[in-house]
């Protein structure tokens, strides 16, 4: 069955009972890799690799609904290493165009958040925060993103490629559905859960890493497509091993919440 995707549905292109369009709707036979190390262990390696540095990043939202493209940008440092960064998020022309987010010491603060005084950041545990729309990480940790490319499964190598001005191996796979509601608010999970039912297979989400000559992720995508949309997430990390400056909020500016939600917040 085919559904349309009303604009405030795109966000989150959770249409359980659509039709599922573009390459393989579950049935996706990757290529063989060549010689060398296994291709998920050599995309493994490099998750690795890059969770023990420091990136700039660079993410790019695009939520399409019939003839209509929403695009989100992410954009800040982090230190994986030591879990912490600043991030800017923007919606251009959203209701909340724009909100600043700093991760340190195992929690996340949101300026901008929904329901948070102009000026204050709201405060929560990282490891509590969800996601509430397909392919976003909750509050846009970037260390989600790494773990969901780490789970990468029947990868390819696609070849050789310059990405950010670098030469990188380009690798393809696809996430499986734990993968997918990873994290995941429970009535959201629901809705794709139905989803797989529905279709009897996983939600065909395909996903890229794009890895460097010192064995460093410089980009990854993931992409959603169904019959009446689609959502494409690509981060690019450059600057690996820059010093990242991260300024915690005062006590006296946060407030705590229990929960973040909305379409800048993932």
């Amino acid at each position: 069955m085919r559904c349309a995707l009303p604009m405030a549905v795109v966000a989150v292109l959770l249409c359980a009972g659509c039709a599922v369009t573009g390459e393989g709707a579950g049935q996706a036979k990757p290529k063989a890799g060549s010689s060398g190390p296994a291709p998920d262990a050599a995309v493994r390696a490099a998750v690795a690799r890059t969770g023990t540095t420091t990136a700039r990043l660079r993410e790019r939202i695009e939520i399409t609904g019939g003839t209509e493209t929403y695009t989100l940008t992410v954009a800040g440092g982090f230190d994986f290493a030591r879990h912490r960064g600043t991030l800017a998020v923007d919606f251009p022309g959203g209701g909340v165009p724009h909100s600043d987010e700093t991760f340190a010491d195992g929690k996340v603060y949101v300026k901008g958040a929904t329901g948070v005084a102009d000026g204050m950041w709201g405060m929560m545990r990282l490891d509590r925060a969800e996601a509430h729309y397909a392919l976003r990480a909750p509050v846009n940790d970037p260390e989600h993103v790494l773990t969901q490319i780490s789970a990468l499964r029947r990868v390819s190598v696609e070849g050789v490629e310059t990405v950010q001005g670098v030469r990188a191996v380009h690798y393809r796979g696809m996430l499986d559905h734990r993968t997918l509601t990873l994290r995941m608010a429970g009535a959201v999970r629901s809705k794709l859960d139905q989803a797989r039912d529905i279709l009897g297979y996983d939600l065909p989400v395909f996903a890229d890493a794009w890895v460097d000559g010192r064995g460093r992720l410089v980009q990854t995508r993931t992409t959603l497509n169904l019959a009446g949309g689609r959502v494409q997430v690509t981060t690019a990390l450059s600057r690996l091993g820059a010093p990242v400056s991260v300024k915690q909020p005062q006590p006296e500016e946060t407030v705590l919440v229990s929960s973040m939600s909305g379409v800048l917040n993932g």
